[in-house]
């Protein structure tokens, strides 16, 4: 996390900044780098201490992957905002939404189908509604093209 931010606060700037009247189009990179940063110090820290504690009361040594890993989960999360830059591209913000949230939805034992179909028609309804009417992001909501 730490090394994301840096890489989005030191290259941020390059794009203008601007003043907090009128920003630039790096300032939100530039300050979510910082909030990157200071989130990593943080998780850091505190892995830090929880470790400090851990030794200092004698306990032994942990795995770091849990006993059943959970891989279609991880697969399914780490594959849905790769759709939704795929889908983005070939069909606009509609599907691309709907793609991202459906498969992302199923990376959790408990859902299912019909249950990740609904969650994801909300929330591309919800989406289009919120970034396409109201605060206009310039990207289609259904366009077909290769």
């Amino acid at each position: 996390m730490i090394l994301f931010g840096l890489v989005s606060a030191v290259s941020g700037p390059t794009y203008g900044t601007g003043t907090l009247m009128h920003m630039g189009p790096g300032f939100m990179p530039t300050a979510l780098g910082v909030v990157l940063i200071l989130l990593g110090i943080t998780i850091a820290g505190a892995g830090a201490a929880a470790s400090t504690a851990a030794a200092a009361d004698g306990a032994e040594d942990e795995n770091i992957l849990p006993a059943n890993p959970q891989w279609l989960a991880w697969l399914c999360i780490l594959a849905g905002p790769l759709l939704f830059v795929v889908f983005g591209t070939i069909g606009g913000m509609a599907p691309a939404t709907f793609a991202c949230v459906f498969v992302s939805a199923l990376g959790d034992r408990a859902t299912t189908w019909k249950g990740a179909f609904v969650l994801a028609a909300l929330v591309t309804i919800f989406g289009v509604l919120l970034f396409h009417t109201l605060l206009q992001v310039p990207m289609p909501v259904l366009e077909w093209r290769l």
